[in-house]
């Protein structure tokens, strides 16, 4: 541009702002130097219209030109299906509970916990306005709603889509981390299936008898009411409605050795030991034990089911419970309570 087109400019623009003059179309005028860019025009957004439950929502969402998904306010909708949402400034994220559910979404991370795991739905949380939109996906594929796209309508509604479903089993962990609780049964390690609880699951034995969290321990049988809902990882988690106590609600304290058997023993008055080498169960819990079996001590599979005790040999996987009266031995020597024999490996 030469300086007498710069300087004619000049003098138009200072001519408007001081005489308030109309709008000036400038010529489309290529810019002559390489490193300067065009000005992007900006994203046209599309109104979507919000329903919960039939009821229309107080804001809006949104989808941009081009994209497939629609932005929906989160807090707008999910307080609306009896969410608690908890905003962190730390890291410009949010906390989601409702009974056993828990979620966290975080401000431009396609990131989303499922059950402490997580999850990708090709778009992330974004704020605008001071308030954060979502993917539509998010409510159907992670609070577990249903969502019904129409147009430039999406309609949330908290119908539940799938049902609960019972899974029967052995306690063989307990954890309780910085508010999270939690259950496995069925398996050590990443084998069996962890029962996420909060403050909204129950706890009862056989026959109704109200129980707490803190009344389960490991080698109980139990019966639990969850989630068809659970995470890909291993072991899968999924959210917990009911725990029920079939067996060993009057134990306290127990402990357990995860391992192989590596000797079996019979003494002269015909009691049986084993000799078990793996690992514990428990920070109390003995790495290599000899369990005796008694009159009391069940042999059972990784549902709780009675299995025979010729299973009991050289190199079988199992899970032996007993409790804190043990020899100070080496390795200690204690009562087996409960032995659970592993399925072999395939």
């Amino acid at each position: 541009m030469n300086k007498v087109m710069k300087k004619g400019i000049a003098l138009m623009a200072l001519s408007m702002v001081l005489g308030g003059g109309a709008a000036y179309a400038a010529p489309n005028i290529t810019p002559q130097a390489d490193n300067v860019k065009p000005i992007a025009a900006p994203i046209a957004l599309e109104q979507i219209k919000v329903t919960v439950n039939g009821e229309a929502a107080s804001l809006n969402g949104y989808r941009k030109t081009g994209d497939q998904e629609a932005m929906l306010p989160l807090r707008t909708i999910a307080e609306s299906l009896g969410f608690t949402l908890t905003w962190k400034q730390e890291d410009s994220s949010v906390d989601l509970s409702k009974g056993p559910q828990w979620t966290n979404v975080k401000t431009g991370a396609d990131s989303y916990s499922v059950n402490k795991m997580l999850k990708t739905l090709g778009t992330a949380p974004e704020l605008m306005n001071n308030t954060m939109y979502v993917p539509a996906s998010f409510f159907q594929e992670i609070l577990n709603v249903s969502i019904t796209k129409e147009g430039n309508s999406v309609a949330v509604s908290a119908v539940e889509q799938k049902k609960t479903v019972l899974t029967q089993g052995v306690i063989t962990a307990i954890r309780d981390v910085e508010g999270h609780k939690s259950v496995q049964i069925n398996g050590v390690g990443t084998e069996g299936v962890v029962l996420n609880v909060s403050d909204e699951t129950t706890y009862q034995t056989a026959d109704g008898t109200a129980l707490t969290f803190a009344d389960l321990t490991l080698g109980q049988k139990v019966e639990a009411e969850h989630s068809l809902v659970a995470t890909m990882s291993l072991p899968p988690q999924t959210p917990t409605y009911k725990i029920t106590v079939l067996e060993g609600s009057d134990k306290k304290g127990i402990l357990g050795t995860a391992g192989a058997i590596e000797d079996v023993r019979t003494g002269d008055n015909g009691a049986t030991s084993l000799r078990i080498k793996g690992t514990g169960l428990t920070e109390q819990s003995q790495q290599e034990i000899v369990l005796q079996l008694t009159e009391q001590t069940t042999i059972v599979n990784m549902k709780g089911e009675a299995v025979d005790k010729s299973t009991l040999a050289k190199g079988t996987k199992v899970i032996g419970f007993y409790d804190a009266m043990m020899t100070k031995s080496l390795p200690p020597i204690g009562k087996a309570w409960k032995i659970v024999v592993q399925p072999a490996a395939e």
